[in-house]
């Protein structure tokens, strides 16, 4: 088992054994799973649908009402 800390800006840093071992690298992409009080961390694939729905939360500035305007009728 590895441990990580979790800093008061609710930053962590992923040991590099279970980075080695998930072959994680920077810029990978990874999704947060959530059941009752465990949460699992796994690296996503560019590509699917896992992907892109691990993307959309980041996203979240592009969608304002103002820009829905700006971009509607294009």
């Amino acid at each position: 088992m590895e441990l990580a800390r979790i800093t008061s800006k609710g930053q962590m840093t992923i040991p590099k054994k279970v980075r080695d071992a998930a072959h994680l690298t920077a810029g990978d992409v990874v999704a947060f799973v959530v059941e009752n009080d465990q949460v699992s961390i796994r690296k996503v694939v560019p590509g699917g649908d896992d992907y892109l729905r691990a993307v959309q939360g980041t996203l979240g500035e592009w969608s304002s009402p103002e820009d829905e305007e700006a971009w509607r009728g294009l």
